[in-house]
């Protein structure tokens, strides 16, 4: 049976958070630089933006490039960001077929001009579309972000502008990056690693968490529905008890 068909679309997560990861050890295993395993990940972004789409996601975050992933040697580096400027030219018709508006978030000024370039346009010409939110989260680090929006706020509250008891879940939230993005419903790791590595913290607070041995160049649209398929199947209670979730 396909496993599309298993997915009831009624209860498909509003926002899906990916940790891509894997690239390094697929390649080493074919004997090839980490490099050639970034380069083969495409397909793997391609299928899972698609395959969320196709069943109404809404949202999808992929962590494309940690803060802490410029300490990588320099090669590994700038053969990422001439990925990031091919990837996007490449898909941007993907983008289109299959309304993707694209987004990203972190501290996108620290990226190569040519990268932060190309990103900006594809955001502008895929600015109209609407079935699905494509964010890359890209020199981004989600305490970095925290600590953003807390001097974010605390300007506000030393100009007047907003006094500490307004300050709560909804301020907070309007001040992260994804101020525009639901919550965190599912989030999946490949490769093995059970870890969330500084992404999305705050906004993953509810998010249930998905962890799979396939390496990410391998994954493809059936593991992206064996993630949902897993997530339909849990009872998510959100404080509550099995038995006041069944009332």
């Amino acid at each position: 049976m396909d496993k599309k068909l298993r997915i009831d679309l009624q209860k498909v997560p509003k926002h899906v958070a990916i940790i891509m990861d894997g690239n390094g050890r697929w390649a080493k295993s074919k004997g090839m630089s980490r490099v050639f395993g970034h380069k083969h990940a495409l397909t793997a972004v391609r299928e899972s933006v698609e395959s969320a789409a196709q069943i109404g996601v809404k949202a999808i975050t992929l962590y494309a490039f940690s803060t802490e992933n410029w300490k990588r040697p320099k090669l590994e580096v700038d053969a990422l960001m001439q990925l990031l400027i091919n990837s996007l030219k490449k898909e941007l018709p993907t983008f289109q077929k299959n309304e993707v508006l694209v987004s990203a978030i972190g501290n996108i000024e620290n990226l190569p001009s040519k990268a932060q370039k190309a990103l900006r346009e594809v955001i502008s010409l895929t600015k109209e579309n609407s079935k699905i939110v494509l964010t890359l989260a890209l020199s981004y680090g989600s305490r970095e972000e925290i600590v953003n929006a807390i001097q974010n706020i605390s300007k506000k509250v030393v100009n007047k502008e907003l006094s500490t008891k307004e300050i709560d879940e909804k301020i907070i939230n309007n001040h992260l990056y994804t101020f525009n993005l639901p919550d965190v419903d599912l989030m999946i790791r490949t490769s093995g690693e059970h870890r969330i590595s500084n992404f999305l913290l705050w906004q993953m607070a509810y998010a249930e968490l998905y962890f799979t041995e396939i390496l990410w160049p391998d994954f493809r649209k059936e593991h992206f529905y064996d993630a949902i398929i897993d997530y339909q199947n849990r009872e998510r209670r959100f404080g509550k008890t099995s038995e006041q979730i069944t009332e």
